[in-house]
């Protein structure tokens, strides 16, 4: 059975805020600011026909928090769960927290310890299970050696954790992961599902996930965005990523795809 997730958040909320006269600012900063452009957004994509809508905490960390406000990470994670559930209510759609890569690279490459880590993803994870979110995505994720930590952070408190990782060429990570070791490591470490999401386009998108496929039996979460320098339109999109709707499990659209593409991925399925 495949699961219709949702598109983007951070593009759409700043083209709302643009439309909207409203300064561009970071996006988890309009869960406490602008909430109705939250709101929104979720309404949008229920709408749409999606199923599974992200709270606005992917780029919620305490690094990033921190520098910006006074606000604690937990708090603004706090604040997004609240108001996709609010959106959902009555409506069976379930919410997910979605959380990125920290800003700084883990040792050797930066200075971000192991305990660093743990201790920043722990406190995301914590706040997004107290606020009622039903599963976790780790998503975006260039290095495998965050992932992991992040995923084993994530897996304390009882809710389905999917792991998605974003690809450069030759279909590995900036780090040099490949989709099998990938594989092979959040399954060891209990991912509920893995895939991919955002990189090169749906075209790429496509031969990455079938990857997975040939080597995991998890579900596959598949979120690609609507292409680099060209972008896809929504019916193309649709069209390209449709043979993938024969083996994954969550599927939804990424950077660039509002709830157009959603709408147009609900026609096939």
């Amino acid at each position: 059975m495949i699961h219709l997730l949702d598109g983007s958040a951070g593009t759409a909320l700043w083209a709302m805020a643009e439309a909207a006269g409203v300064k561009k600012k970071s996006v988890w900063l309009y869960n406490i600011e602008q909430p109705e452009f939250v709101t929104e957004l979720h309404r949008r994509y229920i709408e749409a026909g999606s199923e599974l809508i992200q709270a606005n905490t992917f780029s919620v960390n305490r690094f990033s928090v921190e520098r910006e406000s006074e606000l604690s990470a937990a708090e603004v994670v706090t604040a997004a769960v609240k108001l996709a559930k609010q959106a959902a209510e009555g409506t069976g759609v379930r919410v997910y927290a979605t959380f990125g890569p920290l800003p700084i690279l883990m040792e050797p490459y930066g200075k971000l310890s192991i305990a660093e880590t743990e201790a920043a993803y722990t406190e995301l994870a914590s706040a997004a299970a107290e606020a009622g979110a039903d599963i976790i995505v780790l998503e975006t994720f260039m290095d495998l050696r965050m992932m992991e930590v992040a995923a084993k952070a994530a897996k304390s408190f009882g809710l389905p954790v999917f792991c998605s990782m974003t690809f450069a060429k030759r279909h590995r990570t900036m780090m040099g992961d490949t989709v099998k070791k990938i594989a092979q490591s959040l399954e060891t470490i209990g991912a509920d599902a893995v895939g991919m999401n955002c990189s090169a386009g749906p075209v790429e998108a496509l031969e990455i996930i079938r990857e997975f496929k040939e080597n995991t039996a998890l579900p596959l979460y598949f979120k690609p965005n609507s292409g680099m320098g060209e972008s896809y339109g929504a019916d193309q999109f649709a069209s390209e990523i449709a043979p993938a709707l024969e083996f994954v499990s969550y599927v939804g659209g990424c950077c660039g795809c509002d709830e157009e593409y959603i709408k147009e991925i609900k026609k096939l399925l």
